[in-house]
C-alpha cells in the first residue's frame, strides 16, 4: 500500500507543478471582496485552490508512503516519477522540443526507480 501512496504522491506532485503554469498571482491580488463571486475571480482563484489542495494532498501521500518505505528511497522515487511525468506532459501536451539525450537521461532516471523498487521487494 505504501508504494501506491508513493505513486499517488508523484501524480499529485506532477499536477501541482502544472498549476504553477496557470496560476497568476497578479490576478489573484486584484480580487476585491465586491468581485469575489464573479466568473473572472473564479478563473483566477481556481488554480490557487488547486495549488493548495494538490500540494497538501501530495504531502499527505508522501508522508503515508514514508511510514513504510525508507526516506531516501521514497524521496528518490517520488521525485523521479514526478520528473518523468512532467517531462512526458511537456513533450506530448505542451509540444516541448526534446532531444535523444534528454530521453536517454530520463530513461536512466526510470531505470534507477525500477532498481530501487526491485531492491525493496527482493528477499534479503
Amino acid at each position: 500500500m505504501a508504494w501506491f501512496f508513493l505513486v499517488l504522491a508523484s501524480v499529485l506532485e506532477t499536477l501541482w507543478t502544472f498549476t504553477l503554469k496557470v496560476l497568476d498571482m497578479k490576478k489573484v491580488f486584484t480580487i476585491r471582496p465586491a468581485t469575489l463571486f464573479t466568473a473572472e475571480s473564479g478563473a483566477a482563484l481556481l488554480p490557487l485552490a488547486l495549488y493548495i489542495i494538490l500540494g497538501l494532498s501530495n504531502v499527505l501521500a508522501i508522508t503515508r508512503a514514508m511510514k513504510e518505505i525508507p526516506a531516501g528511497t521514497a524521496f528518490a522515487v517520488w521525485m523521479g516519477l514526478a520528473l518523468i511525468m512532467i517531462k512526458t506532459v511537456d513533450i506530448f501536451y505542451f509540444k516541448e522540443a526534446t532531444s535523444m539525450l534528454q530521453i536517454f537521461f530520463t530513461t536512466c532516471v526510470l531505470v534507477g526507480i525500477v532498481g530501487l523498487r526491485w531492491l525493496e521487494v527482493r528477499p534479503a
